[in-house]
């Protein structure tokens, strides 16, 4: 699957740097190019109620300034390979501006979470629609698949955010001690590990050990964002930080990019965007209540791939108690 998924994130680069798709999407009842992209986008993006933006701005107090060392760490840990969103411009490009002016980023980015605000032109996007191989025909949207581009600039801020709001996280004990792939340091090796671990010891009380794998269907696509931000306010997440996010969730854009496709933007509902920084923080910490309490046994989960583990003296008992 990861190699499926790099293969994906290659050919997205190939397209976004001019190359013709392999495809032409030919769907049921779409026999314009508008039509095509309309339909794509009701299949990917369908419409999802959405945080109005507020009126007013207020200035946030004691918002910590974004320092040049954070713009500076966050571009190394940023690819030049990687494909720029709707703008074109690469990671090397603000490389090179932060470079000669390391005060010119941090100076935009510092009134944007002051007032909790992220700007309409940072949250379009583009879609690149691959087909996925092996299907017997191509005339429905699920036979395709969309890597989503965003822009650069956009994912420089949303990786600093994502490291204030995983601090305040730990801080305030909202991740689950078992959530791993999302807070640095506990990656999917760490949840094998420990389910392993927990197996070995189960069966060392003689028990009979059961695991249910469960995977969260469209998890990301599924995050509601006035939800989440009533479970961050509720914790004591800076309001600043819960304002940030509402705005980069709301509103938001893409422009498919398939042969003969119209490009224009049109607004998608995206729960939070694939591909961003944050996004996986988001959905940890979203469905974090989702892990049981277990008197033997323990729940696991790796961003969106969710196992549960009991211990019985009997499977029947195990089936009951994961049921």
């Amino acid at each position: 699957m990861h190699l499926f998924k790099v293969q994906r994130q290659r050919d997205a680069r190939k397209i976004a740097a001019g190359s013709a798709p392999d495809r032409f999407p030919t769907l049921e009842n779409a026999s314009s190019p508008t039509e095509i992209n309309n339909t794509l986008l009701q299949h990917f993006f369908p419409p999802r109620p959405s945080p109005p933006p507020p009126l007013i701005l207020p200035a946030f107090k004691d918002v910590p300034p974004v320092l040049p060392a954070e713009v500076s760490s966050a571009l190394r840990k940023s690819s030049n390979m990687s494909a720029p969103g709707p703008s074109g411009i690469p990671y090397s490009v603000w490389k090179q501006v932060h470079k000669a002016n390391e005060r010119l980023l941090p100076s935009l980015f510092t009134p944007l979470l002051t007032h909790g605000y992220h700007p309409l032109a940072m949250k379009k996007a583009n879609g690149i629609v691959l087909d996925k191989p092996g299907k017997p025909d191509y005339r429905t949207p699920s036979s395709f698949c969309i890597i989503v581009l965003l822009e650069t600039v956009s994912k420089i801020l949303e990786r600093r955010s994502a490291l204030r709001l995983a601090s305040t996280a730990r801080s305030l004990g909202l991740l689950h001690p078992n959530q791993c792939g999302s807070p640095a340091g506990l990656g999917c090796f760490d949840a094998v590990a420990t389910l392993t671990d927990e197996v070995h010891l189960l069966h060392a009380a003689s028990f009979k050990v059961s695991t249910l794998f469960l995977d969260v269907k469209g998890g990301f696509d599924n995050v509601c964002a006035n939800k989440l931000a009533t479970i961050l306010t509720r914790e004591g997440v800076s309001v600043y930080l819960v304002a940030c996010i509402k705005s980069f969730l709301s509103k938001r854009q893409c422009r498919l990019i398939f042969q003969g496709a119209p490009k224009v933007f049109c607004p998608v509902a995206v729960g939070t965007p694939q591909g961003s920084p944050i996004s996986p923080l988001l959905f940890v910490l979203y469905i974090a209540s989702l892990h049981p309490t277990l008197p033997q046994g323990l729940a696991i989960s790796d961003v969106d791939d969710l196992t549960i583990t009991v211990g019985s003296d009997s499977v029947r008992s195990n089936i009951r108690a994961l049921q």
